[in-house]
């Protein structure tokens, strides 16, 4: 550790005079200089080479390491939204499925699931049409939580690693809409039903987003946190009769 802390001249300085030396060393037993310079050309020839090569790699290294380093730190982001917003929001949105209790049945993670359990549920998601209802639930109260919750998504809008994730930012997006679409509107009590059937698209947007989203945020926890997943199996906002409790 202290030779790192060498100043670099003191470090190219040192490595010129150990290779000279080598070079000394190899002629007073061997000599054939004629041979050492040849060798010694040879080897300055191919030095691009070499510099290329470790450049390429190491660059590599980097932006893997790099990458792996800024996916932790989205999947913290994408943690913050689950626990604040998005598992309460899948857990009321319940109230307004017209026929969505077979994919609430179907998606009910367990410790046992593996990387295929989760990729078949991701496409149970997309390819399941949910009706979603506006007039089956209390929309009064869906608007007063996501108006309580609005600030810590627009605070997770402004994080620069969401340019990354395409996918939650659409979720964001979603979600910010229905909660302005519901803030917009003075009284949710009588409403025209053209109106019940806009909202009804605006919950659904943000429902199949949420689903797709929680999936792969549950992979994640399963793959790198498994005390944090089984918390998550246990309080799946899917099943109305979750509990924390381990039975």
């Amino acid at each position: 550790m202290k030779f790192l802390r060498f100043p670099t001249d003191k470090i190219v300085w040192l490595l010129l005079i150990v290779s000279l030396i080598l070079y000394l060393t190899e002629y007073s037993f061997f000599g054939h200089g004629n041979d050492i310079v040849f060798n010694f050309f040879s080897n300055v020839a191919f030095l691009p080479v070499y510099v290329l090569f470790v450049t390429l790699m190491i660059e590599r290294v980097l932006k893997e390491r790099e990458r792996e380093a800024m996916i932790k730190k989205l999947n913290m982001v994408i943690g913050v939204f689950f626990s604040e917003v998005g598992t309460g929001l899948l857990h009321k949105i319940l109230q307004f499925y017209a026929d969505g209790q077979e994919i609430c049945q179907r998606l009910r993670p367990s410790v046992k699931w593996k990387a295929a359990d989760f990729e078949a549920a991701r496409e149970l998601v997309r390819g399941q049409n949910v009706d979603v209802d506006s007039r089956l639930g209390d929309l009064a109260e869906m608007k007063a939580f996501l108006a309580e919750k609005k600030g810590i998504m627009l605070a997770l809008l402004e994080n620069p690693n969401l340019l990354e994730h395409d996918a939650f930012t659409d979720l964001l997006w979603a979600v910010l809409h229905l909660a302005e679409e519901l803030q917009a509107r003075r009284s949710l009590t009588g409403l025209p039903e053209t109106d019940l059937d806009h909202l009804s698209g605006d919950i659904k947007r943000a429902h199949t987003h949420l689903l797709i989203e929680w999936i792969a945020y549950l992979k994640h926890l399963h793959d790198d946190y498994p005390y944090l997943y089984s918390l998550a199996v246990r309080m799946n906002p899917l099943d109305p009769n979750a509990r924390a409790e381990v039975v």
